[in-house]
């Protein structure tokens, strides 16, 4: 039985959105928390997408001191390259964290595979739809569609840093799986790449809000992994890097 099937199909889950919660911001040393948080992340990727179509470098700045130049013309471009080490192992039905304007949904679409894309970006989600790819507009830790009957959940372009907590994401992406099924993991390309803190996504117009984010290699991500009963079972090395996680047997994907 596919894990898509039950009480409700894939299609009427992609018609039940939901805006984000109301409750009021939490602060905490200067950096939004909670879902407050979730939404001005959305809003600085929003304003990400905006300056990229206009041409304009996107970059993000930790809190570290680090600077990143953001990959959002790849992202708004077709699966291509190294994309094929993930969408090559998804067989059953996906679920995309992240998904940005869709390019890894819209490819699995194309292979005859049922996939969607989750964002809480409107410029993200609103792309995702322009090129015909299943999306729904939610926070990655709130309520999604057939949470425990995907076959695999991605986590690409970095998205492993979400919320800043590589070991609470991998919880909640675990939870989301089937039995028997795979996390796919984009890391850092130093496989040692360990770092937690803010970042602040840049643009011509100027800052968005400090936000949690984290890196981690694909070493690093094997120890956190293998502490929530999570096997890495592939890799991939190079100026991308991927890994596959599987649940360990009796253990469970339950969120704590």
């Amino acid at each position: 039985m596919s894990p898509l099937a039950g009480r409700r199909g894939l299609a009427g889950e992609e018609r039940r959105e939901r805006g984000t919660s109301d409750r009021a911001p939490e602060e905490q040393g200067g950096v939004i928390k909670g879902p407050q948080a979730r939404r001005s992340e959305a809003e600085a990727i929003d304003t990400a997408f905006d300056a990229a179509l206009a041409g304009a470098p996107v970059r993000m700045l930790r809190s570290d001191g680090a600077e990143i130049a953001l990959a959002v013309q790849r992202w708004r471009g077709d699966a291509a390259g190294d994309d094929a080490w993930l969408l090559d192992r998804c067989t059953g039905p996906v679920l995309d964290l992240g998904c940005g304007p869709g390019r890894l949904v819209a490819a699995l679409a194309r292979r005859g595979i049922r996939a969607l894309g989750v964002d809480a970006s409107a410029a993200a989600v609103a792309q995702c739809r322009a090129r015909g790819a299943a999306v729904v507009r939610r926070d990655v830790f709130g309520a999604l569609p057939a949470a425990g009957r995907w076959q695999h959940v991605l986590l690409a372009d970095g998205n492993i840093g979400i919320g800043g907590d590589p070991a609470r994401l991998l919880r909640r992406a675990a939870a989301l799986l089937a039995p028997g099924g795979t996390l796919l993991v984009e890391t850092d390309p130093d496989p040692g790449a360990r770092w937690s803190g803010t970042a602040r996504v840049h643009t011509p117009d100027g800052a968005g809000m400090p936000l949690p984010w984290a890196v981690v290699g694909a070493a690093v991500l094997r120890e956190v992994a293998a502490g929530l009963g999570l096997r890495m079972s592939a890799t991939a090395a190079g100026p991308r890097s991927f890994a596959e996680l599987h649940v360990e047997p009796g253990t469970g994907g339950e969120e704590v």
